[in-house]
């Protein structure tokens, strides 16, 4: 296999990287709560976890 002889700088790598960008988050609104959140994540609502409009858990009381 062929190996580069000499280091490449940094400055070249960064070039190289200088394409990737960040990309906006995607909001939904939920149907149930109608609360904005991340997209194919669940959410917190008033202390029940949401997923696809559905509660998947409840937050129990602290005793």
């Amino acid at each position: 296999m062929p190996n580069p002889k000499r280091r490449h700088s940094q400055q070249r790598s960064a070039k190289r990287r200088t394409h990737y960008k960040a990309s906006k988050i995607t909001l939904s609104k939920d149907s149930t709560t109608g609360e904005l959140h991340v997209r194919h994540r669940a959410h917190v609502s008033e202390g029940k976890l949401f997923y696809k409009g559905k509660v998947v858990a409840e937050k129990s009381p602290v005793k």
